[in-house]
C-alpha cells in the first residue's frame, strides 16, 4: 500500500509519495491533485489486477464506481455537458465517464492502446467542464495504461 504525505520546502509545496523505498517529489503547481490522482490510478491498477483485460468499458466503469463508493469519494457518473456556441447551446451533449470531486475528469477505455482521439476526447471534456485535470485509464492492455492530461 502506498503512503502519501505532504511536506513544505521553503516557499513551494511539494508532494512526497513513497513508492517502495524510493521517494518521488512532485510540485503541486505542476502536478495538481496528486494524492487523489495517485489514489485513482491505484484503484485502476487494483481493478485491472482482479478483472484483467478484455471486458467491455462498462464493466470497468461499474468496478470503478464500486471502488469510489467503497472509499467515499465524491463523484458523478456519465456527467452531461453542453457546448455553447455564440450564446446558443448546441444540441449535441458530451458525457464524461466520471467527474471526481468536481475536480478531475476520469475517462475509462478498453481499447488497443491510448490514441490521440482518446486524448482529444478528454481535452474536449476539460474545455466544456472548465476543469483543469483529466485522467485517462485504458484497461485493454496487459497492464493498466494511464495518462494525466492537464490544461
Amino acid at each position: 500500500m502506498r503512503e502519501i504525505r505532504y511536506t513544505r520546502k521553503k516557499n513551494s509545496e511539494y508532494l512526497c509519495a513513497l513508492s517502495g523505498n524510493k521517494m518521488n517529489q512532485y510540485n503541486s503547481k505542476d502536478y495538481p491533485l496528486q494524492p487523489l490522482t495517485y489514489q485513482l490510478i491505484g484503484m485502476g491498477m487494483e481493478i485491472h489486477r482482479i478483472l484483467g483485460k478484455g471486458f467491455l468499458e462498462v464493466v470497468y466503469k461499474d468496478a470503478f464506481e464500486y471502488e469510489l463508493r467503497l472509499r467515499n469519494i465524491i463523484y458523478e457518473r456519465e456527467k452531461e455537458y453542453s457546448v455553447t456556441y455564440k450564446n446558443t447551446i448546441l444540441p449535441h451533449k458530451f458525457y464524461a465517464d466520471f467527474v471526481i470531486e468536481n475536480s478531475i475528469i476520469l475517462e475509462i477505455k478498453s481499447k488497443a492502446g491510448i490514441i490521440e482521439q482518446h486524448q482529444a476526447q478528454v481535452l474536449n471534456y476539460l474545455a466544456v467542464s472548465k476543469l483543469k485535470l483529466g485522467l485517462l485509464l485504458n484497461f485493454h492492455e496487459k497492464s493498466l495504461q494511464y495518462q494525466r492530461i492537464i490544461l
